[in-house]
């Protein structure tokens, strides 16, 4: 019997981003709080800005973009944000995307799987994605459950199970 495997990635849907995106500027346009403060969330190149007059009002556009995304199923993890700073009269905040596994990430779920998954599995680094394999499908599903419990800070998706 041939091998099973899956490949653990950690991929955006820009898509959905995008759309979360424009739902967040929508409500801030509309609510109320937010009435005259020149608060915005916007695309610029592949990084998210927000921008508002204060330090405060610009972590509360933050917040309802983050509450979009949980809202299309988008993990949190993807965000990189920095601090706001001071840019004239407003405060901007910048967040960038983080997609696809770096070495250090790979190599510590490696281990991880090395350490407290089944025996009999192997994982290997294959560029930004790391190859899972095993004899059984029910190891292979250990490890996809070991890897949900895991307190990793990257968002994890399981493709190609075969």
């Amino acid at each position: 019997m041939a091998d099973s495997s899956f490949d653990v990635v950690s991929k955006v849907d820009r898509q959905e981003v995008d759309n979360a995106l424009n739902q967040a500027a929508k409500e801030i346009a509309q609510r109320y709080d937010f009435k005259g403060v020149d608060a915005s969330v916007s695309w610029s190149g592949d990084v998210i800005v927000m921008t508002a007059n204060s330090e405060e009002r610009t972590l509360a556009v933050l917040d309802v973009l983050q509450t979009k995304l949980i809202k299309r199923g988008v993990s949190l993890k993807v965000l990189d944000t920095g601090e706001p700073k001071a840019s004239g009269k407003s405060y901007r905040l910048e967040s960038t995307l983080k997609e696809g596994l770096d070495q250090e990430h790979a190599k510590k779920i490696g281990k991880l799987i090395r350490d407290e998954g089944p025996k009999a599995v192997k994982a290997q680094i294959q560029g930004d994605e790391l190859r899972v394999t095993g004899k059984s499908r029910d190891d292979l599903q250990a490890v996809q459950a070991l890897l949900k419990q895991a307190d990793l800070d990257v968002a994890l998706q399981f493709v190609n199970y075969r």
